[in-house]
């Protein structure tokens, strides 16, 4: 593979990953202090999008595996059909509609459709490492350029999001009067946006919403340009495509997927858990309302840069060594909850951004290595790439739901209020257990389930000469 073909590959992917960043960190008090949705409705929408995208991987899985293949590719215009649908579906996610009766079906509505339109482009995007080539290096290589621009999509969108719509959650009146509104003032008038003001804050919320749409369509037009889908290079003509049906109930019996997948799903909600509250914690838990954004790009930054070291960590040391440094933002999490200061938080953001990079390239490396064990194991069926990755991603996200909608309620059921300077301490320690306590704990589980992960740097190899021969 060549390196703009790689860089192409991986430019690709980048937008869903801008919108997701931008929704997972700023969705959640946008819901709260800006549309003014309860606690409980903001969890349902969170939670219902989450669970409508889950549900779609399959039945994408489903419709892509079915697929026959065009001048383009299988799955190339699966991806290019969807984006423009994508880009509306996500500017009116972040519109104010006139309306307040119906605003929480408008989100919900919208908010379904972005999260099941992403997983139309993603599932064939991720399968699409199968058919760029048959070499692993070759592969790896492509996934850590992928997740190199993923990373930086995602540090993109915070920051973009972060640095247009930071105005909309900075009180003047909380800051220069803090006494007048303390947890004692719970009937306060909040100092919402005023409608009439041009540059109020919903419309400051639609802006960002244009600018990401136009990064979705230029990331489209280079993965189109700069990528050359190839065919299944094992396939016989003899052979069959598996049933979508039978495909997935031998995923589902397959031991180094089960183990991974069950792994990686609760790593990867504790990941979701920190990005979803980690601005409202800054705001509201640890003082730190005028510094949430340049925390946020910390850690995207740190992990950005980080992507190349995992990469040669893992090539030297191996895939399941280099899980080990997940567990790095554990303590420091810790730390940040019980001693909220300032120039820690700059280093537990740091520290954190590493971790989130190994989160993010592991599994992604590992899958294809699971996909061709598969393939040893089952070497006269084709076609059953899509349905290891739909599978995948319904589980990741479906758990993502269900922690995001617990954490949502949690905070209506502790009494969050939109608009005051000081929550209640019932707020605050929920924050703090939602950034800390939670995820350490869903992060240990999962590395736990990880040693018995049975594909080793020996299997891989031996995987690797088999899969040549057959070839």
């Amino acid at each position: 593979l060549s390196i703009c073909g790689k860089l192409c590959y991986a430019i690709g992917g980048a937008p869903n990953q801008v919108a997701g960043s931008a929704a997972a960190f700023f969705l959640q008090i946008y819901l709260l202090d800006i549309a003014h949705i309860t606690p409980f409705h903001a969890s349902l929408v969170l939670f219902i999008g989450k669970a409508s995208g889950a549900v779609t991987d399959p039945v994408a899985g489903f419709f892509i595996s079915k697929s026959r293949w065009t001048k383009i590719g299988r799955l190339m215009p699966w991806m290019l059909a969807c984006t423009p649908f994508t880009v509306v579906s996500y500017f009116f996610m972040w519109y104010l509609p006139p309306f307040v009766s119906g605003r929480v079906a408008w989100y919900l509505t919208f908010y379904c459709l972005f999260q099941a339109l992403t997983t139309l482009f993603q599932v064939p995007y991720s399968a699409l490492t199968m058919f760029l080539s048959t070499d692993q290096k070759e592969r790896d290589s492509a996934t850590a350029y992928r997740m190199t621009m993923e990373v930086l999509g995602t540090l993109i969108g915070a920051a973009l999001q972060g640095q247009i719509v930071a105005s909309a959650h900075v009180s003047h009146h909380c800051t220069v009067n803090p006494t007048l509104n303390t947890t004692d003032s719970w009937h306060d008038t909040p100092s919402f946006p005023d409608p009439s003001d041009p540059l109020s804050h919903q419309v400051i919320y639609m802006i960002a919403a244009g600018v990401i749409g136009g990064v979705y369509l230029l990331g489209i037009v280079i993965l189109f340009l700069g990528v050359k889908e190839k065919d299944d290079p094992y396939a016989l003509n003899s052979d069959r495509a598996i049933p979508f049906c039978k495909g997935l109930g031998l995923t589902m019996k397959h031991g180094p997927y089960v183990k991974l997948t069950a792994s990686f799903l609760l790593i990867s909600t504790a990941v979701q858990l920190e990005q979803s509250n980690f601005v409202l914690f800054c705001t509201h838990a640890a003082d730190l309302r005028n510094h949430f954004q340049y925390l946020v790009v910390t850690i995207l930054v740190s992990a950005a840069v980080s992507i190349p070291f995992w990469q040669k960590f893992l090539q030297r040391f191996g895939k399941k060594c280099a899980a080990c440094g997940i567990s790095w933002m554990i303590p420091f999490a810790v730390m940040l909850v019980t001693i909220p200061n300032l120039i820690l938080a700059y280093f537990v953001a740091f520290v954190s951004g590493l971790s989130i990079a190994a989160s993010l390239l592991l599994p992604w490396s590992m899958l294809p290595d699971v996909v061709d064990n598969f393939r040893l194991q089952n070497p006269h069926g084709k076609g059953h790439e899509t349905i290891f990755y739909s599978s995948y991603v319904f589980f990741t996200k479906m758990s993502a739901g269900i922690g995001l909608g617990i954490s949502a309620a949690g905070l209506e059921f502790t009494g969050y209020k939109p608009g005051i300077c000081r929550q209640s301490d019932n707020v605050i320690l929920t924050l703090k257990i939602l950034i800390g306590a939670v995820p350490a704990i869903l992060i240990l589980v999962g590395l736990f389930i990880l040693l018995f992960y049975p594909i080793t740097e020996e299997s891989r190899k031996e995987t690797k000469l088999a899969l040549e021969v057959l070839r």
